[in-house]
């Protein structure tokens, strides 16, 4: 992949082929699916998705895909059964190609991730009004 300044999510997608492209493809509607509201961007080059921050990132790699970003405890507490068959840090996940593409979790974390996000806006302080 040589092209490193994507302006979109298709840009991106379009530098892939074949099942990589269709896993990255299955990916983003499930993303789409799950937060129809949120901001579709690229950040560090690579797919993200924001709603009152950053939800989710995604990258193809060689040999998998990776979900990233710092995951909180609690969300690795509530997925940590099903995490745990995947190669995971606190910030990334990756699915491997040989694998079938665990869409149901990926929209059980990003709803999780949107719940988190919507919590911590409610929880910030309101900014006074002048008079």
């Amino acid at each position: 992949m040589a092209k490193t300044d994507f302006k979109s999510v298709d840009e991106y997608h379009d530098t892939f082929q074949g099942e990589k492209k269709e896993r990255l493809a299955a990916i983003l509607k499930t993303i789409r699916e799950a937060a129809p509201d949120a901001e579709e961007v690229i950040s560090y080059q690579i797919p993200a998705y924001k709603h009152f921050g950053f939800l989710i990132y995604y990258s193809a790699a060689t040999n998998h895909i990776s979900l990233s970003y710092p995951y909180s405890q609690a969300l690795l507490d509530e997925f940590k059964e099903e995490l745990s068959k995947y190669k995971m840090s606190k910030s990334a996940l990756q699915l491997p190609d040989k694998d079938p593409l665990p869409l149901d979790l990926i929209r059980r974390i990003v709803q999780y991730r949107m719940k988190e996000n919507e919590l911590a806006e409610a929880s910030k302080p309101q900014k006074a009004k002048k008079k």
